[in-house]
């Protein structure tokens, strides 16, 4: 069985499932049966899981056929992490062709990047797939999408070696980095134009480490209307995840829970000539191999 964890909504109250197919089965439940205390919310399965390997044995190796399983059109399915303990880290310029995309757009005048570049983007909270990235004409004009690669980090580490990175992660989600390309351009830097409300869709799931190879190569795309946009695999990726989780660590703790976007390739709306960003009832559509499909819609406020 391929575990895939979701956070959702039940009765009002927060549930953290594994997914199976089109139905769930609550975490609370798995561990019930196996004498095992109970967990609140996804941040606290990965940090259980981190200090009790009882937790995650029980979740990969329950025979799962005897618990209730919730059907997922009865719930509302939240970001896997709706509220983050402390903002994402992201990665800009970390594919080649978005590398040359963005110097056209007059985004970036660098060229290939010769270390990780890092930037921040919050979440309070993160929107789950089938909510609506909503804003308004007011604060942007220019709204675009990235599909991106997130790796969930499973235990803290500092200095961390690239080749113990995998012990490190926990699992992999998808997130679209929405961003807003005019206050990127206004403001010389990459922050507030990542950073509105609804600006950080996140899920529709995260996925067990253990249930991918080390290290990932999965094709990603993004559709926009049902039109493809972006198409790559994250064997592309400028620098791969032991790269990144080892630069990123040293000096510097990350903590269970904390989660890295590894950057976007081209095929950006505002790649375009004429630039094709996103507009009122647009649906996108980012896709990663082995995880799934994160789906929004668009809604703009005049």
């Amino acid at each position: 069985m391929k575990m895939k964890f979701v956070t959702c909504l039940e009765n009002g109250n927060e549930t953290v499932g594994i997914l199976i197919e089109n139905q769930v089965v609550r975490v609370n439940d798995v561990l019930s049966l196996q004498g095992l205390p109970p967990v609140g919310t996804m941040l606290d399965l990965i940090r259980s899981c981190d200090k009790d390997a009882r937790i995650y044995e029980a979740l990969s190796k329950t025979d799962l056929s005897s618990l209730p399983r919730l059907p997922l059109e009865e719930l509302k399915l939240l970001a896997p992490i709706p509220y983050p303990q402390r903002n994402i880290f992201c990665l800009g310029k970390n594919y080649a062709d978005h590398v040359h995309e963005v110097k056209d757009m007059r985004l970036s005048v660098s060229d290939m990047p010769e270390a990780p570049i890092y930037f921040s983007k919050t979440a309070m909270p993160a929107i789950g797939s089938g909510e609506v990235i909503r804003y308004s004409r007011k604060a942007t004009e220019k709204v675009d999408y990235e599909a991106e690669l997130a790796v969930v980090i499973g235990k803290a580490g500092k200095d961390i070696r690239p080749e113990d990175a995998e012990q490190y992660i926990f699992g992999y989600t998808i997130i679209n980095d929405v961003s807003a390309r005019d206050l990127q351009k206004k403001h010389e830097q990459w922050f507030k134009g990542k950073n509105l409300d609804t600006f950080c869709p996140m899920g529709p799931c995260i996925v067990d480490k253990n249930e991918l190879p080390f290290p990932v190569e999965l094709d990603i795309s993004c559709r926009v209307n049902g039109e493809i946009r972006q198409n790559s695999n994250t064997r592309n990726l400028i620098f791969d995840l032991p790269t990144i989780i080892s630069d990123l660590s040293k000096g510097m703790t990350l903590l269970p829970g904390d989660i890295i976007c590894t950057g976007t390739p081209s095929g950006v709306g505002m790649g375009f000539d004429p630039p094709r960003l996103l507009k009122d009832g647009d649906l996108v559509e980012c896709r990663i191999e082995g995880i799934g499909t994160l789906s929004n819609t668009v809604k703009v406020d005049e």
